[in-house]
């Protein structure tokens, strides 16, 4: 079964899908550009790595009742709905509860980005970029992100940084549209301009020139018939709950244009 969208299906933004259609479609971006810049230069697939609290965060785990030691034994509490190991030691001065609790939780997060290098020098001409999640919030991913991209765009190597998903703060521009999805396009030689496009859920991803040295004919990008194919292949119709709303929500003007798409195609 086809994407049954034109462009960008918000169904693939669900956190536990993402990550694997972001390799993916790394993997086709790097295919597809290849044979256009050879032999001149090569497409290498490039990977960071950090260290980020898990989603759910930090929770500790407290008692309901401080039990202390006395000649009777204590009936457990009616109220307790959490089952904590406490022991506690009396003395004469203090109480001292020893309490099983619950430790911050990290993943190592590991992103997959592109840089189109010289064959000969190997320096990077362009860096291509497939936000992600963590790119795009608060926290660890977004400062490490955010970094990198001043450093990009303080030298003369082109950036292309592709923005596929609704939830999280876009990266700085100005003006910022209120658009769904944006493709920033950022040539080298050009300072701090860049060419934005801007897109939603009801047309198809554009395609994109990706620059490479001043002068130079750009090679070209289109994403869409890669998703396309990254969505057969995969077989994300088998995963994917179009029964339910997608995650993040969508405006409900939105919502119920994907419903009626979806019905047109005999999904629902």
């Amino acid at each position: 079964m086809p994407n049954p969208f034109p462009g960008m299906n918000p169904y693939l933004e669900r956190r536990d899908i993402w990550p694997d259609f972001h390799h993916r479609l790394i993997t086709a971006i790097a295919d597809a550009l290849s044979p256009q810049v050879e032999p001149r230069y090569y497409v290498a697939v490039e990977q960071r790595t950090y260290i980020m609290p898990a989603e759910n965060g930090e929770q500790i785990i407290r008692p309901d009742v401080t039990v202390v030691a006395t000649t009777s034994e204590l009936e457990p509490s009616g109220d307790v709905t959490v089952a904590v190991a406490t022991e506690t030691a009396v003395t004469t001065e203090t109480t001292v509860e020893i309490i099983t609790v619950a430790l911050p939780l990290y993943e190592r997060v590991r992103e997959s980005y592109l840089e189109i290098r010289d064959a000969e020098t190997h320096e990077v001409v362009t860096v291509l970029e497939v936000l992600s999640p963590s790119n795009k919030v608060p926290g660890q991913g977004r400062m490490e992100y955010e970094t990198k991209r001043r450093q990009v765009l303080m030298t003369l190597t082109s950036l292309v940084e592709i923005d596929l998903l609704r939830s999280g703060e876009p990266m700085p521009m100005k003006p910022l549209p209120k658009s769904f999805y944006r493709i920033l396009v950022r040539r080298g030689w050009e300072g701090n301009k860049g060419t934005l496009y801007a897109f939603g859920l009801r047309h198809p991803i554009p395609e994109i020139p990706v620059p490479l040295r001043q002068g130079e004919k750009e090679a070209k990008l289109n994403i869409n018939p890669l998703l396309s194919d990254i969505y057969d292949r995969a077989r994300y119709y088998l995963r994917l709950n179009y029964h339910q709303p997608p995650d993040p929500p969508l405006p409900s003007e939105e919502l119920a244009w994907v419903q009626k798409i979806l019905k047109e195609k005999g999904i629902l």
